[in-house]
């Protein structure tokens, strides 16, 4: 019998790439670098991406939609998103509820996290109140606190429906 929770966690990252506009959580930050990737580059979706994979025992976006695709190229993460979603509910589980820290010493993205809660429940079609996104730095240490890219963290909790 399949418990009627499952919970899920991941983490994501890339290194800045300042040609591209920064993507985070589907909201697009101006005056700051980007990030690289074959897709739109967005660690904050990649990770609630993965965690929502992962509470279903499923492979990781990679195995989805592989790097090396032409088709995955500049794809929309919200699109990664929306296909793990859907997967949830095949599965036959609701989003309960998806939680996400940023890890980064550049952009502060405290002005941006309302949209980007709002657009990630959108792609969810959950309500804003079951998404937290709350940001750190890496207090200097490492690659991260270096300020070389953006780490995410995400974990989800989804319930039978």
């Amino acid at each position: 019998m399949t418990p009627p929770f499952r919970t899920g966690i991941a983490y994501d990252v890339h290194r800045f790439a300042p040609d591209r506009p920064l993507v985070l959580g589907g909201v697009t930050i101006p005056d700051a670098p980007g990030l690289d990737g074959h897709s739109d580059a967005d660690c904050l979706t990649h990770a609630a991406s993965d965690a929502i994979l992962g509470a279903l025992a499923l492979p990781d976006i990679g195995f989805h939609f592989p790097p090396g695709d032409p088709a995955c190229l500049n794809i929309d993460s919200q699109k990664i998103l929306a296909f793990a979603s859907e997967k949830a509910g095949e599965a036959g589980f609701l989003i309960g509820n998806l939680d996400v820290m940023v890890i980064a010493e550049r952009p502060k993205i405290n002005a941006w996290t309302g949209a980007m809660r709002e657009c990630l429940a959108k792609t969810l079609k959950i309500t804003g109140e079951q998404v937290g996104i709350k940001a750190t730095t890496n207090e200097g240490l490492g690659a991260i606190g270096r300020g070389e890219g953006i780490a995410c963290m995400a974990t989800v909790l989804l319930y039978r429906s």
